[in-house]
């Protein structure tokens, strides 16, 4: 069996991503293959699942050595199982930046294109042929890959390509994007039952800057307000995940998807100095709002300097 996941803190785009390849490697392809998750799904991921009928995957165990695996939504070692490299991984899906350090047992197939979510791509290596094969609930969640990690198009990773698809698939499925997108983010929002541990990691990719470690965390919502009544013990655990997780500081980037901004908790004279040097802003308090600014992938990690 060919086992297919993303990565550590699955999203939308890596839950969903692993669902369709699965479904197009059995169905299509007649191959033997399951989605996994490398952890539970954010709250919007579990939405689109149900929406559409499936279960949320089952988490990876073990990974044994000789498995054959694709990995979809990601390339960073840091984000998958610690013995990947054991694996017999035979095909990597990605829209991120090139990192570096798998190892595979022979050449396999790598595609990593610009576009704003795995499942745009996984569409184009389909074809329209067997796109129109695709059942309902498939539909849903490559428009819903779509949608999350565009932000309904806001995000500046947005192609017209993503916009192209989006739009087809919600005539087949006859919906209304932004009441679907809605719906969408108003599950992503729903944080409640979240400790403050919890949501540090739910959305976030560990990155190091010269010899320091960070955590760099989006939280993605309609509601912030209820994020910053957490604030001042949000900002207390960031000590307590650094020392579990080996890093130096977590980095918690809330982002108002209606306003189109990002604000920065500012923990410490680290996270002060980082917010200065990366968006050129003057910092006087324990927060800092960064017009503009939606895309880890695209505006944040590429700025970040200490």
């Amino acid at each position: 069996m060919i086992k297919i996941f993303g990565h550590l803190a699955p999203d939308t785009d890596a839950t969903c991503s692993a669902l369709i390849w699965a479904w197009y490697l059995k169905e299509i392809k007649g191959q033997n293959a399951e989605a996994f998750v490398l952890g539970v799904p954010n709250t919007e991921a579990q939405f689109v699942a149900k929406r559409w009928g499936f279960e949320v995957p089952e988490l990876l165990g073990d990974l044994d050595a000789g498995q054959d695996v694709v990995i979809v939504d990601t390339n960073n070692p840091a984000e998958l199982p610690v013995n990947v490299n054991d694996a017999n991984i035979i095909e990597i899906i990605d829209h991120h930046l090139l990192v570096g350090g798998i190892k595979t047992k022979q050449p396999i197939n790598i595609t990593i294109k610009p576009l704003a979510s795995t499942a745009t791509i996984m569409m184009g290596m389909m074809g329209d042929d067997d796109v129109a094969k695709a059942p309902e609930g498939i539909k849903g969640l490559m428009l819903s890959c779509i949608l999350s990690d565009t932000l309904e198009f806001r995000s500046p990773t947005t192609t017209d390509v993503d916009r192209k698809l989006a739009a087809e698939l919600a005539g087949d499925l006859g919906l209304d994007i932004p009441t679907y997108a809605g719906e969408m983010f108003a599950a992503k929002s729903d944080v409640s039952h979240f400790s403050d541990v919890e949501l540090l990691r739910l959305d976030s990719k560990k990155y190091e800057i010269g010899e320091t470690k960070f955590r760099v965390s989006v939280l993605e919502t309609t509601s912030p307000e209820i994020i910053f009544t957490r604030k001042d013990s949000l900002m207390a655990s960031m000590a307590t995940v650094a020392a579990e997780d080996g890093i130096d500081q977590v980095l918690l980037f809330v982002v108002n998807i209606l306003k189109e901004e990002a604000t920065l908790l500012i923990a410490n004279d680290l996270v002060k100095q980082v917010a200065e040097k990366s968006f050129g802003v003057n910092v006087s308090g324990d927060s800092v709002v960064l017009p503009g600014i939606v895309s880890r992938k695209k505006q944040i990690i590429p700025n970040l300097a200490v």
